[in-house]
């Protein structure tokens, strides 16, 4: 790798303050960050973006079972593996976004590390496509549920609401989560959709104040992601 990737700086700064790079690709970041001051800056500002959610949850002790899987997990990576397509470079919108990223790190910071749950749980971080800043956390419960909570203040215009949205691959269009009060926490009912899946996706847009008059976004988009299994 030359001193100037050849990929986008930010959205390669940001899968490489994730580790989410394979092996091989994130040692060519590795050397190159010395020599390039753009990528440098925005392996920066990722990381002064990303590491204050850690402080969202407590810490939490992990299982004794864990370092010898992160163990048997760098040997894998460090061997060459015949490329595949994975569900993320299918998705060219939100590899844009970045956003992915995004719930990747929080996932890593309040994932309780049980080595057997009972049921699968997802995160979402839902971040603004202007400037791929957070502004809120979903995250699902064992029960089921959705706890919405927000990571920064939001200005809304009067006579204005926030909405939230989910649509799964496969389904026809979006279906409403409810309102929501900015800078406050709130249970999302899921009701009777099917149960979340990886990939799926939710975003927070501007409405009327009573919602949606029509069962779909009519206004922009302030906030998207995708869920991640955690």
């Amino acid at each position: 790798m030359t001193a100037e990737p050849k990929r986008d700086p930010e959205a390669l700064a940001g899968e490489y303050v994730l580790g989410t790079l394979p092996y091989a690709e994130r040692r060519e970041v590795e050397s190159a960050v010395p020599q390039d001051p753009v990528l440098r800056a925005a392996v920066a500002a990722w990381e002064a973006r990303l590491l204050p959610l850690t402080e969202l949850v407590e810490p939490s002790a992990p299982s004794p079972r864990l370092w010898p899987r992160i163990e048997a997990s760098l040997a894998a990576q460090a061997r060459p593996a015949a490329p595949r397509a994975g569900w993320w470079n299918r998705l060219a919108l939100w590899r844009g976004l970045a956003a992915a990223g995004f719930a990747a790190a929080v996932a890593m910071a309040v994932v309780t590390l049980q080595p057997e749950a009972p049921a699968p749980r997802y995160m979402v971080v839902l971040a603004a496509p202007q400037n791929m800043s957070p502004g809120w956390v979903l995250q699902s419960a064992r029960d089921g549920r959705l706890r919405l909570v927000p990571l920064r203040a939001t200005e809304v215009p009067a006579a204005r609401s926030l909405q939230l949205w989910t649509k799964a691959d496969g389904w026809d269009r979006p279906v409403s989560l409810g309102l929501v009060e900015p800078g406050k926490a709130v249970d999302v009912p899921l009701r009777d959709l099917p149960p979340l899946q990886p990939n799926q996706l939710f975003e927070i847009t501007l409405e009327p104040p009573a919602g949606s008059p029509i069962g779909r976004p009519t206004g922009p988009i302030l906030f998207i992601g995708r869920a991640v299994r955690i």
